[in-house]
């Protein structure tokens, strides 16, 4: 960084300071320099990875430095019941995604992100989608229920007819939802258009199996809660020529993943030769579109667009409206992801919390209850804290909330979602550098 540069980037982030302070967010001057001084020699290498010697871990640069070693076992304790082990003619590399900085940039994570990359080793394409079958088959019988978590969904498969199952009309190419009982027992039913049946099977889903994630509910490790943990895989096929085809048609960058062992550098290091040149450019402009959905469509969500922003930012050299992104989800109001992540678990165990330890979740609800009552104000403080309760006692067996289980979960969740919208889109109006990028997409 030349002293013009390093002058330019100085006031840039003092403008940006005040106006924070201006919103009651309180940044730390000399850490984001700080943090701003390391990014930039980062950025100095030729090398796009890095390596921390010491954990084991490694990641793009620019990632790798908001991740926190000190979470590592905890990540990895998480990993070890969500992850696809290698078997002969697979191998795999897992990563924690998402936000990447769990740590650094989200004090109040809501959930545990997984991108795990498999590579299927066979003679023809065709070989590969039967053995990924057996993987995902094998993966959702084996992690469907322990100590602490439960399987709750698999997306494996597209649909190649327009379908009717229950209540939805499903489009050619859409993603096959599995519960665990459906995987285990191998199919399930749908109505075709004309009122006829069709089964779908594990054969039928591995003939296109597009996009591929596994989903639980489980107790984090680190704190007595209940969180969501997902692993998306990232399917490739290998050739006996060593060609390698994505199962998906498309191979993800690496642009937001930690990678939690080292000995799977030799994989990684295969994989990403394959990546596309622009892929960077192709990340970030994919990125903006999300960006877009989440700021003006019907259902905006400025929470998940700040994410976003912050990875747009910090990979395109627009460090100094980084810095103040990591400090949105530093503040107290964050925490409602927590809650709204707890909603989500609740939901997807069907009223059924029984997978989870009671003593988990009524000490995690006494924990938001407590935060929320620290940091949210007035109507929207009462109406939480007394739906936490009825939660609460229901979990307990004080009370039987019958249908009002759900309409109660439900209508948090819309209120917890007009909160943080509302926290997240005045604080990204504030900074009038940040307002300009959203007004200019």
């Amino acid at each position: 960084m030349t002293d013009q540069q390093a002058h330019d980037s100085k006031k840039e982030l003092d403008e940006i300071i005040q106006s924070a302070k201006a919103l009651g967010v309180e940044m730390d001057e000399e850490e984001a320099i700080q943090w701003l001084t390391t990014i930039a020699a980062q950025n100095t290498g030729d090398a796009d990875v890095s390596i921390d010697v010491k954990s084991g871990v490694f990641a793009h640069r620019v990632v790798l430095l908001d991740f926190d070693p000190s979470d590592l076992e905890r990540v990895r304790r998480v990993a070890s019941i969500v992850e696809i082990e290698d078997r002969p003619n697979v191998e795999t590399a897992i990563s924690l995604s998402g936000s990447s900085a769990q740590s650094y940039v989200q004090t109040f994570p809501g959930d545990f992100d997984y991108f795990e990359r498999v590579n299927i080793k066979a003679a023809t394409k065709e070989e590969a989608c039967a053995i990924l079958a057996d993987v995902i088959r094998d993966k959702a019988m084996d992690a469907a229920r322990g100590p602490g978590y439960q399987l709750i969904e698999v997306r494996f498969g597209s649909f190649r007819h327009q379908v009717i199952r229950g209540e939805k009309t499903l489009e050619p190419g859409s993603s096959i939802q599995w519960s665990p009982a459906e995987i285990e027992d191998g199919h399930f039913e749908v109505l075709l258009p004309d009122g006829s049946s069709l089964t779908i099977d594990l054969d039928y889903a591995a003939q296109d199996p597009g996009w591929c994630k596994l989903d639980w509910v489980l107790v984090d490790p680190g704190q007595p809660r209940a969180v969501k943990a997902s692993n998306m895989l990232d399917v490739t096929w290998e050739a006996p020529n060593g060609t390698i085809t994505p199962l998906d048609g498309f191979i993800d960058p690496y642009y937001q993943e930690v990678y939690l062992d080292a000995e799977s550098i030799p994989l990684f290091s295969k994989i990403s030769k394959q990546i596309e040149p622009d892929a960077l450019h192709t990340y970030v402009v994919a990125l903006e579109k999300e960006i877009t959905k989440y700021t003006r469509g019907d259902h905006p969500n400025y929470g998940k667009a700040a994410k976003r922003m912050y990875n747009v930012f910090r990979l395109t050299g627009r460090y100094e409206e980084a810095a103040y992104i990591r400090e949105l989800f530093d503040e107290p109001a964050a925490l409602l992801y927590q809650v709204a992540a707890l909603l989500d678990g609740l939901i997807d165990l069907g009223g059924d919390p029984s997978a989870i330890d009671r003593g988990t979740l009524t000490r995690q609800i006494d924990d938001l209850i407590r935060d929320i009552s620290e940091v949210a104000e007035g109507p929207s403080e009462t109406g939480l804290i007394m739906s936490l309760l009825r939660i609460r006692d229901d979990i307990t067996g004080l009370r039987d909330m019958g249908d009002d289980w759900a309409t109660t979960l439900v209508q948090m969740q819309d209120d917890i979602g007009e909160m943080v919208n509302t926290y997240f889109k005045e604080q990204l109006y504030g900074i009038p550098i940040v307002a300009e990028y959203l007004d200019n997409l």
